[in-house]
């Protein structure tokens, strides 16, 4: 009996050595192999992942980020303005500069008139400033992007026609093109690559975009992923309508030359008349400083003229 115990111990230590010597021990090996060749892409994510967190910061420090990471929700629009901006700003940042510029403003009217009730209303429009930068910086980026748009569904469909996947076409894109229409390709490319399904980028890289032309591009790519077709042609044909537009824009910007030129004139008729009156007769402006009335009626100017400046502005303006 003891012989028989015996043999099925050494049978069985000898399958099980076996097994451990062919099996599993090469899978280990190979196991850990993988691993040692994926460490450095591991790190590599690593340090990616702590870019985006850093970019994606609210404000450099900890404490004033952390408050207002609780207000996500209402500073979305305010980050997403930045963000079409292109400005390397943070939205404590952006917060600071407009209390800061609406608070100096409120002190030196305050200072120079004593009426609280004209410096809470330019404090309030002063704080607007930052803001109004911000949408100036966005409306040009947003314009050079138009106009590099054309170029960019050109190389795609030249992509396409050569046989590579579309997503080879956005790589070309971000890596030919110039700023600021290469970094939102390039970000569109990265989101599909690393794992966004290729709709959702589409949608994101839409809404981060708020052009008609983003919009119908977008459009077209979804619905050939649904429905097929010819893409190259597709992309072709939505290049030639921008390039059209931009001719009647151009048009418009001509013939609405005179009623901007003359907005401007009427603009600026009362600062020049101001500086050639102190030139001509420096006693009768240092009359108006020296009073508080006088005071009083330039900042009620003021006010007038910055909105005379936006009604005319809104009138030469025309949307197309």
């Amino acid at each position: 009996m003891s012989i028989v115990v015996v043999a099925f111990v050494l049978t069985l230590a000898f399958v099980l050595g076996a097994y451990w010597a062919f099996v599993v021990r090469p899978e280990q090996h190979s196991h850990q192999t993988l691993w040692k060749r994926l460490r450095p892409q591991a790190k590599a994510a690593a340090v990616t992942s702590q870019l985006v967190n850093r970019e994606q910061q609210l404000s450099s420090v900890r404490a004033f980020d952390a408050f207002l990471g609780r207000g996500h929700g209402f500073l979305q629009p305010i980050q997403l303005l930045i963000e079409q901006s292109g400005a390397r700003i943070t939205v404590g940042t952006f917060l600071l500069a407009s209390g800061l510029c609406g608070l100096i403003t409120l002190l030196l009217v305050h200072r120079l008139t004593g009426m609280l009730l004209a410096s809470l209303p330019l404090g309030a429009l002063a704080t607007m400033v930052p803001t109004s930068f911000l949408r100036i910086m966005r409306t040009r980026r947003l314009l050079k992007f138009e106009e590099q748009f054309p170029e960019a569904l050109d190389l795609m469909s030249r992509a396409l026609k050569a046989g590579h996947a579309f997503t080879t076409g956005l790589g070309m894109v971000a890596e030919e093109l110039p700023k600021p229409i290469g970094p939102e390709f390039k970000l569109l490319h990265d989101h599909q690559n690393f794992g966004m399904p290729l709709p959702d980028a589409l949608k994101e890289f839409a809404g981060r975009i708020p052009l008609l032309d983003a919009r119908f591009f977008v459009t077209a790519v979804l619905i050939h992923r649904e429905a097929g077709g010819n893409l190259s042609e597709i992309l072709d044909n939505l290049g030639s309508v921008i390039r059209d537009r931009f001719k009647i824009k151009r048009q418009i910007r001509v013939i609405s030359a005179h009623g901007r030129l003359t907005g401007w004139v009427l603009v600026a008729v009362p600062p020049a008349l101001a500086l050639v009156l102190f030139l001509v007769n420096p006693k009768h402006l240092k009359t108006l400083l020296s009073d508080p009335l006088g005071v009083k009626l330039i900042v009620v100017a003021i006010i007038l003229q910055i909105t005379g400046t936006l009604i005319i502005r809104k009138l030469v303006r025309i949307q197309y």
